[in-house]
């Protein structure tokens, strides 16, 4: 058996299987009751023998693509015990990000600017990249996949594919033509086809060697405080709210420059209640499947009704990077780099490629102060004294985010009846997830909740 296709397409029956298994499906809520191969390219022949691949995977009523790169080989690569799919005929088939002996022909595809079927391999204009690197994939990653090559260049692979130029990509081009100093550069680009249309399917950019992920910072900030209990946390070596103050600035100006690179849109009263709706459709959908939500459902719904009630011109609305966590960006030397401009993976296109308000970014990193400040309690006996250094922390570094954002652009607490909804918003939307994905965190989001509507200040 020999046809790329044939081989991809007898592998179907395992991919059902294997899918749920991987951390980047986004597919978990529901089984997959059927795979169908929509693509396959191969760009390593031989043996060893590298595929790209695309598939549509079926969950009842809903269809999905997502890209894959298939491996065979007669020796088996050093990759994770789970990335073995099945046998594709006299070889067993693998998941090959993780193969380094096959991977580097991606980075040298960019490089020549080749097309190799309906892929098109391109570097921005006037960049240079250096050839013959080896990758190693990035395994902290969840809802797509990165190769690092050599130290020098990042390369995303978007696992859950749709058709057009990925936000991603879009939003980092724009930021790289006004000069933002707070992203990695673009330095190339995959486009495959779907539905016929030119599709994003990798994201080429600088690697930071560097840099350490905000969360990581927060959290080490978050045990230093716990480990000290007779200090203010203005006294702890690890004090975080220097950098949140900072991040809040480089968030401020990130906007700023999306701003000047995309325009803005003053919102209508139409747009307040769509916006009204969404937020009540979802607290109706999650507190139906969440009986712990359900005791805040009237509270919430005060809260997201008044958003009919706001005047017009008080909200902008712009491109934001809409799924903004402490996860989604990194400090460096130079300062905060934000990352992953795609949105919310489970979102819709439609709705990641909306304009929306700026106050939606800030509500996301207000709630990952919360996640940052809790982590610790989670699975643990209630222990109060804990409990409030918590929240002290939490507390802190939201104000000092605050202030760092007022420093650049409007003081999102002058609209603390918006910035309250959108926070609350997300709130709802992370008891949902926490209910389906990791039922121990569950408290998080509800404590949060609680305190909000019971009147705790948004700062």
């Amino acid at each position: 058996m020999s046809d790329p296709r044939e081989l991809v397409d007898n592998l179907t029956g395992d991919l059902k299987r294997w899918l749920p298994e991987q951390r980047w499906f986004a597919g978990k809520d529901r089984p997959v009751t059927g795979v169908r191969t929509l693509g396959v390219t191969e760009l390593v022949s031989g043996d060893p023998q590298l595929l790209h691949v695309v598939i549509e995977v079926a969950q009842d009523d809903r269809r999905e693509p997502y890209q894959l790169l298939v491996g065979r080989r007669t020796h088996p690569p050093e990759i994770a015990s789970t990335s073995w799919i099945g046998a594709a005929g006299d070889l067993n088939a693998y998941e090959a990000s993780g193969d380094l002996d096959v991977t580097g022909v991606l980075l040298d595809l960019m490089a020549r600017e080749e097309r190799v079927g309906s892929l098109v391999f391109e570097h921005e204009p006037g960049v240079e990249l250096d050839t013959g690197l080896r990758a190693r994939p990035i395994t902290s990653e969840q809802s797509n996949t990165s190769l690092v090559y050599g130290g020098q260049y990042i390369l995303k692979l978007f696992r859950k594919l749709t058709p057009g130029k990925n936000k991603d990509l879009l939003l980092h081009r724009a930021l790289q033509g006004v000069g933002s100093k707070h992203i990695a550069p673009v330095l190339g680009s995959v486009t495959g086809d779907l539905d016929g249309e030119p599709t994003t399917v990798g994201m080429l950019q600088q690697f930071v060697s560097d840099a350490v992920d905000g969360w990581a910072m927060a959290t080490t900030s978050v045990r230093d405080l716990m480990a000290a209990p007779e200090l203010h946390p203005a006294e702890v070596g690890g004090d975080f709210a220097g950098e949140a103050e900072r991040l809040g600035r480089a968030v401020a100006e990130v906007h700023a420059d999306l701003a000047e690179a995309l325009g803005t849109e003053a919102v209508d009263a139409d747009e307040l209640e769509r916006s009204t709706k969404a937020m009540l459709d979802r607290l109706d959908t999650i507190a139906g499947r969440v009986p712990e939500l359900a005791p805040h459902a009237p509270k919430l719904r005060a809260a997201f009704e008044k958003m009919r009630t706001l005047p017009t011109g008080s909200v902008a609305m712009q491109y934001i990077h809409g799924d903004l966590h402490l996860g989604q960006v990194l400090r460096t030397v130079g300062g905060w780099l934000l990352i992953d401009f795609e949105g919310e993976p489970a979102a819709p296109v439609e709705e990641r490629h909306a304009l929306r308000s700026p106050l939606r970014d800030v509500a996301g990193m207000l709630r990952s102060f919360d996640y940052a400040a809790q982590q610790m309690l989670v699975g643990q006996p209630d222990e109060p004294a804990l409990a409030e250094r918590a929240h002290e922390w939490s507390e802190r570094n939201r104000a000092a985010f605050c202030e760092g954002y007022a420093a650049i652009a409007a003081d999102p607490r002058e609209q603390g009846e918006l910035l309250r909804a959108f926070e609350l918003d997300k709130a709802v939307y992370e008891v949902g997830y926490e209910h389906a994905n990791r039922p121990d965190w569950l408290g998080v989001p509800l404590a949060s909740i609680a305190r909000i509507t019971s009147g705790g200040t948004t700062p």
